[in-house]
């Protein structure tokens, strides 16, 4: 049964339901309440009665209420910017291209992004590391006041919704269940200390009375579990009878399935929703094998899981060139075009050089490939693929196609004045794959055809993700400077059109762009030091750099010992980056 919550703590509105699944209901917790690792700050109860706001009390799940102190009175809203000027970054890198550019940001220019007028505002510190990009909604209600509100996700499993003007706690809630806490390691270093939500949320401010923000969570409870929310924007509180337990099993060659397991694998992958459904993609944990390639969907409106994929369903060996392919992407998100074709890069893993009638790999394994998915009928597979000849070799020494992100182009014309549908992604081995979503060039021991080849241009090797404006592409290697390409009749030449003076160490850089239309034009980059620092670039020249964190005095703009795959986002004259203890929140000094 329920049992009522202490007297200190204060639901947020609707968050305790009528339970018809196991006990378990979305607390929100006061901004100055602790949480210490471990402490039950969440009960779920699937399916809930909403709790009003005049309501100080807290319904328990039996229908009684106890005696509770009068909320706090709403947080002061700052201030709103007229609907011209309104901005959401509801997914990861702005759109479902994943391009990383917000074009309608009429505050930062490149005249007023300078050590002298624009740095640190304040920091929005967190229970946690924050590897998930922050997503933000423009004038959003919330208790009772208009917000412009930044979301953000920690790997401590809570979800926080900020001020943005401010900085102001609005709401704040943890996903753990009674008695877990966050997931550890695994006796490895890929996200440490602690393992909770990894993966960029995703909103749809449509969704629910308010909007929704989904996302999935990683907890412990001596054994691993992997659950989808879809969180009320104003409130958090859990809805469509959520959280859903992530499960799937996907049948296997010649018998048998394969069963998803939630403690081997880690969404890293940012999620996507694209015509109703969420889509979570998946990557080993610790690359312990074996493990196999999954993609698992999900219905936005019921959580009820609508598709699974398997992409690597014969893998069972221990190798790189056996186990796998996992779906990780630094933390990019498979990328959707507006037919509902979900794209997305694979890591290392098996493949299959033996191809059915139809140019397949005969086994269904797609290690180290580009892949385009069908979803027509609420089903998944494969609709087309592209994989590079010397996979084998490639998958062997660890040179993953998949530690880079998929880009959708906007349609370029060629020379013969055919619009191209083009997609971009690169990975460990520094070289840069153009492909033809239309015809994407599946696989040929003879060597790769794709629209265009660019190999070492991005010497270092990618473990990120690009961005696009005005027709060039920026991409940032390992250990190497911020590289732009720009495309002149659906190429691009074969070596950078500039760069900057600066150089990234690993994991370089994920860019993004922030410009009013095609003008103003500034490409924002995170770099992974200690103190971290975020770099500002002109759009049109790279090596033109307008700010970095570290310029001015006393160490006014630091923020903190940095993270990998961190990519900045921008929104109505602010920029928000990700950290060790929270996000940093920059813009132009008063």
């Amino acid at each position: 049964m329920c049992r009522s919550l202490p007297s200190n703590q204060i639901l947020s509105i609707g968050s305790c339901r009528r339970a018809t699944t196991p006990c378990q209901a979305s607390r929100a917790v006061p901004s100055s309440a602790p949480l210490p690792a471990g402490e039950v700050s969440v009960r779920f109860c699937f399916a809930a009665t909403l709790v009003t706001s005049l309501i100080a009390g807290v319904a328990a799940c039996g229908g009684g209420l106890s005696s509770q102190p009068n909320p706090p009175p709403p947080v002061p809203p700052g201030p709103t910017p007229s609907p011209a000027q309104r901005t959401d970054v509801v997914t990861y890198k702005n759109d479902l291209a994943r391009t990383g550019q917000n074009l309608t940001e009429t505050v930062l220019t490149p005249a007023n992004v300078s050590a002298a007028r624009f740095g640190l505002l304040r920091f929005l510190a967190t229970d946690g590391k924050v590897d998930a990009q922050p997503l933000y909604l423009s004038g959003l209600t919330v208790q009772g006041a208009t917000h412009n509100v930044v979301f953000v996700a920690t790997e401590n499993d809570s979800v926080y919704a900020f001020d943005a003007d401010s900085g102001s706690t609005l709401w704040r809630v943890s996903l753990l269940g009674s008695g877990e806490t966050p997931s550890g390691p695994h006796g490895c270093d890929q996200v440490v200390p602690v393992i909770g939500i990894t993966s960029t949320p995703v909103i749809d401010r449509a969704a629910g009375a308010h909007g929704a923000l989904y996302a999935v969570a990683m907890s412990n409870a001596g054994g691993d579990h992997q659950r989808l929310h879809a969180l009320d924007v104003a409130t958090g509180a859990e809805l469509f009878g959520g959280p859903r337990e992530i499960t799937a099993v996907y049948p296997a060659p010649g018998g048998g399935t394969r069963t998803f397991d939630p403690g081997q694998y880690e969404e890293r992958a940012a999620l996507l929703l694209s015509q109703s459904t969420i889509y979570t993609s998946w990557t080993s944990h610790c690359d312990s094998a074996p493990y196999t390639g999954w993609i698992i969907a999900y219905s936005q409106t019921s959580l009820a899981q609508t598709a699974v994929l398997n992409v690597a369903p014969n893998a069972t060996g221990s190798g790189f060139a056996s186990a796998g392919p996992a779906i990780w992407m630094s933390g990019g998100g498979p990328a959707a075009d507006t037919s509902g074709s979900v794209y997305l890069l694979t890591g290392n893993g098996a493949f299959e050089t033996a191809l059915d009638g139809n140019g397949f790999p005969s086994g269904g394994d797609y290690g180290n490939s580009f892949l385009k998915l069908a979803t027509s009928g609420g089903a998944l597979a494969v609709a087309d693929y592209f994989t590079m000849y010397d996979e084998v070799g490639e998958s062997a020494a660890d040179l993953d196609l998949g530690s880079g992100g998929a880009m959708l182009l906007p349609d370029l014309t060629d020379l013969s004045g055919t619009a191209r549908h083009l997609m971009v992604g690169a990975g460990k081995d520094g070289n840069l794959y153009v492909v033809n979503r239309d015809s994407m060039g599946r696989f040929s021991p003879g060597g790769n055809n794709v629209w265009q080849e660019l190999t070492g241009v991005l010497g270092g090797g990618i473990w990120s993700t690009p961005a696009w404006f005005n027709g060039t592409l920026y991409y940032g290697p390992s250990g190497g400077s911020l590289l732009a390409f720009t495309a002149a009749a659906a190429r691009f030449p074969g070596s950078a059109s500039s760069r900057s003076l600066a150089s990234f160490p690993y994991p370089g850089s994920a860019p993004a762009v922030s410009a009013n239309g095609s003008a103003n034009g500034i490409v924002w980059a995170h770099e992974n030091a200690s103190p971290a620092v975020l770099h500002a670039f002109d759009a049109g020249n790279l090596a033109h750099q307008l700010y970095n964190s570290s310029q001015a005095a006393n160490g006014r703009d630091h923020f903190g010992a940095g993270n990998k795959f961190i990519t900045p986002m921008i929104a109505d004259g602010k920029v928000f980056v990700g950290a060790q203890t929270g996000v940093a929140a920059f813009g132009l000094l008063r």
